[in-house]
């Protein structure tokens, strides 16, 4: 598995208590980003390392989430039908920029757009949606600190499922190993995916995508 992994229970300690980042595992160059799906299009994306297929849809609006375990809350740790295999998508920095720039939250809030014909406007006519939703500890406990997770559709799905991928990994059974600890209340044991705030780096774009650190 191309992840770094940590403990737990050392990271947690690191992470912001509260606000709104993207925390993600990131290099210089690449983040990583997850997605859940049933084996059939799991299959076939680890195969030819991009979404396609007869099962795979592009008329719908597909979720990446670049938190471990706000993808686990998501997905049940691999439990929950039509999403028993998760995958890890390495993307450029540069790639999720633009994918951010592009982005529209899902309902009208002020502090973000200054009337609600604006936001309706870039709604109708952008092809990315941004959601800012508790994190969740790995029993599935809401915390203070809140994750993004990114809706595309349309042009904007059809560049990143066919494109803009630099990898796809299969981490399903790294998933279940982990899900055995939680089971057992060991998280002592759990490992997860090392993940830190990353600075996108543009003030501007930070703003307006309502990134805060409380």
């Amino acid at each position: 598995m191309n992840l770094s992994i940590e403990k737990y229970t050392l990271l947690r300690d690191r992470w912001p208590p509260a606000g709104q980042q993207v925390i993600a595992q990131h290099t210089a160059e690449e983040v990583v980003v997850y997605q859940a799906y049933k084996h059939s299009i799991a299959d076939f994306a680890v195969r030819h390392q991009y979404f396609g297929g007869s099962e795979y849809s592009y008329q719908r609006m597909s979720w990446i989430k670049p938190n471990f375990l706000w993808m686990m809350y998501r997905c049940g740790w691999a439990e929950k039908p039509n999403q028993e295999r998760v995958l890890a998508l390495w993307i450029s920095k540069g790639v999720l920029r633009d994918i951010l720039s592009q982005a529209v939250i899902t309902a009208f809030d002020p502090d973000f757009y200054s009337d609600s014909t604006t936001w309706k406007q870039d709604l109708e006519s952008k092809d990315v949606r941004l959601q800012w939703d508790p994190d969740h500890d790995p029993y599935g406990v809401k915390q203070s600190r809140r994750a993004i997770q990114l809706g595309l559709k349309a042009s904007a799905l059809g560049r990143f499922a066919k494109e803009q991928i630099h990898r796809i990994e299969d981490i399903t059974d790294f998933v279940r190993v982990q899900k055995q600890h939680v089971d057992a209340r060991r998280l002592d044991l759990l490992e997860v995916p090392v993940e830190t705030v990353w600075s996108i780096g543009d003030a501007d774009l930070e703003k307006r995508i309502g990134i805060a650190n409380r």
